[in-house]
């Protein structure tokens, strides 16, 4: 069975609804997965935008969730997890924000993508506290046995003069 992800808020490649957006109610879009590999003990999702500051000129990735230990029966994350509860077990890393939640996209000039990424990993993540997206890959590293990928984009609304 194929390893899928899949948001019923958008298409791939489609533009993200400004709900989950700052120009929104900022709350973590729902997710579904399927087919994660034989021997997956938990799941882990990293939500980052690669395009930050400028998409014409990246300079950085910035990293808007960091969720590990997301047991692997679960098979989705409903709309607004991040605020309303996570799956018993699952845990909130720190974002580039410094925050242990969802940040929405937010750019501050032209079209982002932003990665949905999803990590079928053979362990439970043990030791870590708050980690960041940097400090979870590290404490992956051999352990992933698939990963998949949902990207979403997103523009600000145009501003009009008055």
């Amino acid at each position: 069975m194929l390893f899928t992800i899949s948001s019923s808020a958008f298409a791939p490649n489609d533009p993200i609804p400004a709900k989950y957006t700052c120009e929104g109610a900022d709350i973590s879009p729902p997710l579904e997965w399927s087919g994660a590999p034989d021997g997956t003990k938990s799941l882990a999702l990293i939500v980052d935008d690669p395009d930050a500051p400028d998409p014409a000129k990246p300079q950085r990735v910035y990293v808007h969730w960091v969720v590990y230990n997301i047991p692997a029966s679960v098979t989705k994350l409903p709309e607004n997890a991040a605020k309303s509860g996570l799956p018993h077990g699952a845990t909130q890393g720190t974002n580039d924000w410094g925050k242990q939640t969802y940040g929405g996209p937010c750019p501050p000039i032209g079209r982002h993508r932003y990665f949905f990424k999803l990590y079928a990993l053979d362990t439970q993540l043990k030791g870590l506290k708050n980690p960041t997206k940097a400090q979870l890959e590290k404490a992956m590293q051999g352990h992933a046995l698939d990963n998949i990928q949902l990207i979403g984009t997103y523009e600000k609304a145009k501003q009009t003069k008055s």
